[in-house]
């Protein structure tokens, strides 16, 4: 059986993702903060095993993924899903705000994945896949530093795709859009954008507004997962995937339109 690291797997995309792993015969360890929830198996030997690790703790993190090797031999791939969510203008962003939304999203990814790169290049093979976002490629007035954290880690994933070849480990980064999970309710607030006297607050209600309606009404977990298993299921990965006709139509006209109307069409989709 083909042992998978998943984290973030407690809720949302990660949830539907080990799941949907299990259903197809994979032993998926579900990691998440908390460590909760109950072992699940299914009728084709497949099984969902929680276990506690803090991304932004590197010995939990290192000792999660030596229990992992040492239990099954050899780790198949790893999925690195945790992630979080702030909102305030850049402006309205201490340090201490701007460090905890690139902890988990960029560096919490980085401790996950490079804990696995000994076990892959020992084993000569493995899949490594970051669920990052359509806001690394467009940025999202008033996230800045979520769309920073996503853009650092799609593009570290890249460079770490040309440094893994040699070693027959491929690297994949899904960039989901606006998807239906309680990552809009969980979402957090700078303290200064929640004054009153502050410029930007009738602004980023406006601009917030939008972004949770569409997250609402946005994909379902199950069809970021599907994409996600489809890619662990492939016997070479894609190096970016967008799930979603209309994201894809949206990043492709990102990418080919001037970069000032570009912004423009952004800004006023935001306001």
């Amino acid at each position: 059986m083909k042992t998978i690291l998943l984290t973030g797997g407690s809720s949302g995309i990660g949830l539907a993702t080990a799941q949907l792993l299990m259903n197809k015969g994979y032993c998926v360890y579900s990691a998440s903060r908390r460590g909760g929830g109950e072992a699940q198996k299914s009728g084709n030997s497949g099984e969902i095993i929680p276990i506690k690790m803090d991304v932004n703790d590197e010995s939990m993190v290192i000792s999660a993924v030596q229990k992992i090797v040492s239990e099954n031999g050899e780790l198949y791939a790893v999925i690195s899903n945790a992630g979080n969510g702030i909102a305030g203008s850049v402006e309205d962003t201490n340090s201490d705000e701007a460090k905890y939304q690139l902890e988990t999203n960029f560096f919490g990814s980085v401790k996950v994945i490079r804990a696995c790169l000994p076990i892959f290049r020992k084993q000569g093979f493995g899949k490594i896949i970051a669920v990052g976002s359509v806001a690394s490629v467009i940025p999202v007035p008033f996230q800045a530093f979520y769309s920073s954290a996503k853009s650092a880690l799609l593009l570290m994933m890249e460079a770490l795709a040309m440094e893994m070849k040699p070693f027959g480990i491929q690297c994949c980064t899904i960039l989901p859009g606006d998807t239906k999970t309680n990552f809009t309710s969980a979402r957090k607030y700078t303290s200064s954008s929640q004054y009153n006297d502050s410029a930007y607050t009738e602004r980023m209600k406006i601009a917030l507004g939008k972004m949770e309606n569409d997250e609402i009404n946005g994909m379902s977990a199950e069809k970021i997962a599907r994409a996600i298993v489809k890619q662990i299921e492939k016997k070479k990965m894609k190096s970016r995937v967008v799930p979603g006709l209309q994201y894809k139509i949206i990043c492709f006209f990102n990418s080919i339109l001037p970069n000032n109307l570009r912004l423009k069409l952004i800004n006023l989709t935001y306001s």
